[in-house]
């Protein structure tokens, strides 16, 4: 078989080193169907005391770290050696043992869950990170290029007076490549702090951190000068892109009642999307279009209605965290990437499901 290879496309660090995707190879890093074994017993990545560190900073989402803050506690692990340990700061805590984090590549966990990312003070959480910072005196700061995230990655850089690459897409112990406007590539020497662009590392590692818990008093919350935190305001699903939709109702070709669909999307509070056979049948805009030829989705919770999952489809919803699927076959591959599947007719859930949604807003809102 034939190998293509994207010339323009950058490596990912991987624990082989370095690694360009090449479509058609047997161990390819993005074969959503890949076959799960069971993997022997990893062994800890380094079990001397440590002269350094690396420091993690990443925001945790209701508890739980998506794969991107995986992918920059992996590359801190990966760029590592064994007189170099891992601190991961996790902003807003982590549900469950933070000690956990140590198949993530973390050695040390700092479990922050007053530093919620609902919460605005950008001050005090740059008063942590300065104390963390005295605190392991990192070689490099590591953090997601999102959101909440990257916000505090340049305000730290900013404060403390340190280099920085943002978006960055590739990188080594020593150089770092990061896009530049006009889709160009940049590369510099490996700054203190790095914004990891998404998929920059492969977060399935073949050892563990130590995963251990270590505390650290918080400043005290004092009032900000000149900042009122007026809290959180949620969009209208529609009003926000399927990229940035946290919760996303998806129909496919066995889904055909368009009206209970949209009533159940209402209901739910979810952003609407579908698969490119519904899409082409002309029942969805191509703005709705998910997959490989449309958009790339990262929800927290992803309902498939009638969707069968072709390659391209699974491709768009790789990085969904939780996958429903809704399928009269249970062969179907979306079964293969669901963490729950429902063999039923679409309509007859959709049926089933609405006066239940609304029972349970009801008795929420009262």
């Amino acid at each position: 078989m034939a190998r293509r290879v994207n010339p323009r496309r950058p490596y990912v660090v991987t624990p082989q080193g370095r690694k360009r995707i090449i479509l058609g190879a047997q161990d390819g890093l993005r074969d959503v169907l890949q076959s799960q074994h069971a993997a022997a017993r990893k062994p800890v990545r380094s079990t001397q005391p440590f002269e350094r560190h690396m420091l993690v900073l990443v925001h945790a989402d209701r508890g739980m770290l998506d794969e991107h803050a995986n992918q920059a506690i992996a590359a801190a692990a990966l760029l590592a050696d064994s007189a170099t340990g891992v601190a991961v700061a996790v902003l807003g805590g982590v549900s469950g043992s933070p000690d956990e984090l140590g198949a993530s590549g973390a050695d040390a966990v700092i479990d922050l869950p007053q530093l919620d990312v609902a919460s605005f003070g950008p001050e005090r959480v740059l008063a942590v990170a300065q104390q963390l910072i005295e605190r392991y005196q990192p070689v490099h700061i590591f953090l997601p290029d999102r959101g909440a995230d990257g916000d505090l990655g340049r305000r730290l850089a900013a404060r403390i007076g340190c280099g920085i690459a943002t978006d960055v897409v590739e990188l080594d112990a020593a150089v770092a490549c990061r896009v530049v406007p006009g889709g160009r590539f940049a590369r510099c020497a490996l700054p203190r702090i790095v914004l990891l662009a998404r998929n920059a590392a492969d977060a399935s590692l073949p050892f563990l951190g130590r995963g251990v818990v270590e505390q650290m008093p918080l400043p005290d919350a004092a009032a900000q000068p000149g900042v009122r935190d007026l809290g959180l305001e949620t969009s209208a699903p529609d009003q926000i892109g399927l990229e940035e939709a946290d919760f996303i109702l998806s129909g496919g070709n066995g889904m055909r009642d368009m009206d209970i669909f949209g009533a159940l999307a209402s209901a739910l509070g979810a952003a609407t999307g579908a698969s490119r056979v519904a899409v082409d049948d002309g029942r969805f805009p191509r703005a709705k279009q998910i997959g490989a030829t449309g958009k790339t989705v990262q929800a927290s919770a992803y309902i498939a209605i009638g969707i069968s999952g072709a390659v391209q489809h699974l491709q768009g919803i790789k990085d969904c965290r939780h996958v429903i699927a809704v399928n009269l076959d249970d062969s179907a591959p979306i079964a293969k990437r669901a963490n729950l599947t429902l063999v039923e007719d679409a309509q007859a859930l959709m049926r089933a499901l609405l006066p239940k949604v609304k029972a349970a807003r009801a008795a929420a809102g009262a």
